[in-house]
């Protein structure tokens, strides 16, 4: 399968409106970071999002992503679902029924605050055509195994996923016990890092590491980082294993 990170940005992205610090002005674009989501290719030819933040258009003109077989959502904050309203393209283009996947919690929020999404097929594709599907275990899509993992994000729990040796953190401030059972023997492992000051409901560049190496993934690439972490500066102060991820890089995993 292919993993692509479609953003590797925090809420606020980067450039950050009104800021003139050195990676909001910087010309590489490994600094120009969209809200955080990514995608992954099975070879079966589906398609997988992970979230869908609100730059999920903007993503997907730059990736030529032109159909989207189902999204696994980590949690309902704004940065990490606002672009659900763009699968409107998808539909239209396949002329078919999107399935959501998240935790129940999450399931319930889309309905109360995107009703109007949830729709069965019919004629009319103006708006998205979706359907919510809660989960709290592990199921089977196109093949694949999706394993939820249970992860603190400050007060509340969410999902991280692991499909295949690829695991998915993102929005994390701890990951319990259990749930660092279920990462065991990974090939690609991308992980939260949000700053380098530590943060109430975010890991920071020093939990990072410490969750990378607990973790001990082949690869290790980190995500959900704001304007504070520079590309090349930060990449200067990472162990063997760890990268720093940025928009548009692919993945390929056996």
């Amino acid at each position: 399968m292919q993993l692509t990170i479609l953003g590797a940005g925090s809420s606020a992205g980067t450039p950050m409106i009104g800021c003139q610090c050195s990676t909001c002005t910087s010309h590489d674009k490994r600094n120009h970071r969209t809200r955080c989501s990514s995608m992954i290719k099975l070879d079966n030819g589906k398609t997988i999002l992970i979230d869908t933040g609100p730059d999920l258009r903007q993503q997907a003109l730059r990736e030529g992503l032109t159909n989207v077989d189902a999204v696994l959502y980590t949690h309902t904050h704004a940065d990490h679902l606002h672009g659900i309203d763009d699968l409107r393209s998808f539909c239209q283009l396949q002329r078919a029924q999107i399935p959501l996947y998240g935790s129940p919690e999450a399931m319930t929020h889309i309905a109360d605050k995107f009703g109007y999404t949830l729709r069965e097929p019919s004629d009319f594709w103006d708006m998205p055509v979706l359907k919510i599907n809660p989960i709290n275990q592990p199921f089977q899509l196109f093949e694949q195994t999706i394993q939820p993992i249970p992860v603190k994000h400050g007060n509340s729990t969410i999902f991280g996923y692991r499909i295949g040796n690829i695991a998915y953190l993102t929005d994390v401030s701890e990951i319990p016990e259990t749930s660092l059972q279920m990462l065991k023997g990974l090939k690609v492992l991308l992980l939260d890092c949000l700053r380098y000051k530590t943060h109430y409901s975010h890991i920071n560049f020093e939990q990072n590491l410490r969750y990378a190496g607990l973790i001990g993934a082949d690869s290790t690439y980190l995500i959900h980082m704001t304007h504070e972490l520079e590309y090349l500066e930060l990449s200067a102060k990472l162990p063997d294993k760890v990268f720093v991820g940025y928009d548009g890089l692919k993945l390929e995993v056996n």
